[in-house]
């Protein structure tokens, strides 16, 4: 028995959670664009019908994983101070969009409206709320951060995590000779850079929104 019939789920024993944990293996693996129902059928060892039981269309399958990562988050002790709180909850939703690169861009825009994902962005609009914040700037600072979440997921998942797009290039001589802004600040651009420069437009975010909300308070 080779190491991929071994994947393979006896017959009558196929799970909505053995399809998701498959489809995520076969999106990171393909792509968005290179998945289909039949790779993952071929995944699980099964035909697509039964896949289609338990998800009616590919739809429903990616709505299934968005909730099971959304369901995944959680929100900080409330008793924690707030300004630790906002952090933690940035980190985890940065973390959870990371940790699956080709899915990511589906996940940052999707349009939610399940109960799982409702249920999260509710508790996230009221940690600003707990923050002080009346409903109007709340609303927009939520904005705000998943401004800034969205672009930091994307570029670290499919921009510079990816390497040069460009099929025309120039090399290193040429771009320390021509672009020399540009190859000093390269060794910051890297991966390895990724968590202290996200870092530091989180605090400048959160420095920002206590500013806003002091300023408000003292009126």
């Amino acid at each position: 028995m080779d190491a991929s019939s071994k994947k393979k789920p006896a017959r009558g024993k196929l799970s909505r959670e053995m399809i998701e944990d498959a489809a995520f293996e076969v999106i990171e693996r393909e792509g968005l664009s290179g998945f289909s129902m039949r790779k993952l059928a071929a995944r699980l060892g099964c035909e697509a019908m039964s896949i289609y039981h338990h998800f009616p269309s590919q739809a429903h399958l990616y709505e299934a994983l968005v909730d099971r990562l959304f369901g995944s988050l959680e929100m900080p002790d409330p008793e924690l101070p707030w300004r630790q709180r906002m952090r933690m909850a940035v980190l985890d939703y940065r973390r959870v969009g990371r940790a699956h690169p080709a899915f990511a861009a589906y996940f940052l825009t999707y349009r939610m409206n399940s109960p799982a994902c409702l249920g999260y962005l509710d508790r996230v609009i009221g940690l600003f709320n707990d923050g002080g914040f009346d409903r109007e700037m709340a609303a927009r600072l939520f904005r705000v951060v998943g401004y800034y979440l969205s672009g930091a997921v994307l570029d670290e998942t499919l921009g510079y995590a990816k390497g040069p797009s460009a099929v025309t290039t120039v090399s290193d001589e040429q771009l320390g000779r021509d672009f020399p802004n540009i190859a000093a600040a390269g060794r910051f651009f890297g991966t390895a850079e990724f968590d202290k420069t996200f870092d530091i437009g989180l605090e400048m975010l959160l420095d920002e929104m206590e500013r806003i909300r002091d300023g408000a308070n003292e009126k």
